[in-house]
């Protein structure tokens, strides 16, 4: 009697993948989040071969010879360039196989933006089919990310929650374990670095890099002024000389560089609260608006969201792992969630 054809026998091999712009993470069943890299491939370019992946890439971003290129295959929340993201999932997907033996491919289930396209759906499930998942179940961020952070999604009570990724900002109101409205734009953490080159290019002569202007919003970037005002030294090139040179840039005006994208947001959230069904808004008075995902990091982004819409707005305590928390959710309880997948 075969004895591994029982599931009791077998170790856990259901993963879960939040595939995000930014970073990618893993959760394996019964074991929590086991990866969280940043989706960044360096490559060679005349023979295409792998020359880093992960944090190894990353660090290569804006510092590799004229021979490598370190890409981020994913866009705007969806995929990009799909031999990239193929091999780049592979390879997660192959670290975390072969960490955990499993015997048989493993059941994956991948967190993918609300307003994805049937062709990228089909895109993401055959990265993941190649990469080496037996099948490949699908769930909407904003749903994850409420399911992670504890929502009750499957009550007739209305949730609202904002989920500000690398490259996409979708906002939705879920009751009954479905969408009921939802409002994704492509805007998230990569626009308000642009906005950051792009200020110091035109009023500083500066011309930086995208990890330098990532750093810059970390440290300094905020949505609501506040009584704590920083500033920080930048290094880049000067356009006009060609020769390195050091700014001091002040948080005022980091505020106003990424003012466009951050309204950007505000009027989505707003459009989003108009096409709420009103009994599920009457809840959203009470309940209040959850943040998550990396931008709901931007100092006052929930006061200037409350200010604008006159709503509490709560911010997870790790925003950047509510999705793949939410997705590990819905493999350890199933039967529960099993009506917010696709397949």
């Amino acid at each position: 009697m075969n004895l591994f054809k029982f599931g009791s026998f077998l170790p856990a091999n259901e993963i879960a993948v939040d595939l995000g712009t930014a970073n990618t993470l893993i959760y394996v069943k019964g074991e929590g989040i086991v990866l969280n890299e940043p989706s960044v491939v360096a490559i060679e370019k005349a023979t295409g071969r792998i020359k880093g992946i992960g944090l190894e890439a990353k660090r290569m971003l804006g510092r590799t010879p004229e021979g490598i290129t370190a890409v981020r295959p994913l866009k705007d929340g969806v995929i990009a360039d799909f031999d990239v993201t193929e091999r780049m999932l592979r390879y997660f997907l192959k670290t975390i196989i072969d960490k955990h033996f499993f015997r048989v491919k493993p059941k994956v289930i991948v967190a993918v933006p609300s307003g994805i396209t049937e062709v990228e759906r089909r895109a993401v499930r055959d990265s993941a089919e190649t990469a080496g998942a037996k099948q490949v179940l699908m769930v909407a961020e904003p749903m994850a990310a409420a399911i992670g952070v504890g929502l009750p999604v499957e009550t007739p009570t209305g949730n609202m929650v904002i989920d500000i990724g690398g490259g996409t900002t979708e906002i939705a109101v879920i009751a009954l374990s479905g969408i009921v409205s939802d409002t994704s734009i492509r805007i998230g953490g990569d626009e308000l670095d642009q906005a950051i080159v792009l200020f110091l290019r035109k009023n500083y002569n500066l011309l930086i890099g995208e990890p330098t202007a990532e750093s810059i919003k970390i440290k300094i970037g905020s949505a609501y002024p506040s009584s704590e005002e920083r500033e920080m030294e930048v290094k880049g090139r000067d356009l006009v000389s060609g020769i390195p040179k050091t700014v001091r840039v002040h948080s005022v005006e980091i505020r106003e560089a990424i003012q466009e994208p951050i309204a950007a947001v505000v009027d989505a959230v707003r459009r989003a609260l108009e096409i709420t069904p009103p009994e599920l808004a009457a809840d959203i008075v009470d309940r209040g608006i959850v943040m998550t995902g990396g931008g709901a990091l931007i100092r006052g982004l929930d006061q200037l969201l409350s200010h604008e819409t006159g709503l509490p707005i709560h911010v997870d305590d790790d925003p950047l792992t509510c999705v793949v928390r939410g997705t590990g959710r819905i493999l350890d309880d199933f039967q529960k969630y099993r009506s917010v997948l696709t397949s």
